[in-house]
């Protein structure tokens, strides 16, 4: 029986990538869904969600999740706005988990998101879409991760773009393309 390799993961934030947010020199673009669109009242960013992110999303060859401190909520709220089924969800471990780390992490100038999706990736692919990543993260990823992974900066004044769906579709292509050579 032949094994078939699971897809690269995709950790994906909301706030930066899907809500835009930040100093433009424009307003931001809002978006209607419909009177049944859940969420808008209880925040009003919902709106600054491009409904067209769904089937971009979708149509990468990647496994979708959340990373995001919306947890759960990014399933009842986003998912439904944008056309997509429920995700799985990154949960976060608690502070009390951290051993002390978090602190020292921090003063690192590691994101506190870094050493959980490492371990949730265990080993397989992985792009992370954030607009909070750095060169530290980059460089720990490199050194704690054993397989490819891409941790992708999105501007948050203007969400993902364009250009954001060019890099991480090209990655993951590559890696695709490597994983059945």
């Amino acid at each position: 029986m032949t094994r078939t390799p699971q897809p690269p993961l995709l950790f994906l934030d909301v706030d930066g990538p899907l809500i835009p947010f930040g100093t433009t020199s424009r307003p931001h673009p809002t978006y209607e869904t419909g009177p049944g669109a859940p969420g808008t009242g209880a925040n009003p960013l919902l709106t600054r969600v491009n409904p067209q992110h769904g089937p971009r999303l979708a149509a990468l060859p990647c496994e979708l999740v959340w990373a995001t401190t919306w947890v759960e909520d990014a399933n009842a709220w986003i998912a439904p706005r944008i056309g997509l089924p429920p995700l799985p969800v990154v949960h976060w471990p608690e502070p009390s988990d951290a051993d002390g780390r978090e602190d020292q992490d921090e003063r690192d100038g590691l994101h506190w998101k870094t050493r959980a999706l490492v371990a949730r990736a265990a080993g397989r692919p992985f792009v992370w879409v954030d607009d909070e990543i750095t060169d530290t993260d980059r460089a720990w990823v490199a050194v704690h991760h054993p397989g490819p992974a891409l941790l992708h900066r999105v501007d948050p004044r203007w969400g993902l773009a364009d250009r954001d769906y060019t890099a991480v579709g090209a990655w993951l292509r590559g890696v695709a393309v490597a994983g059945d050579a």
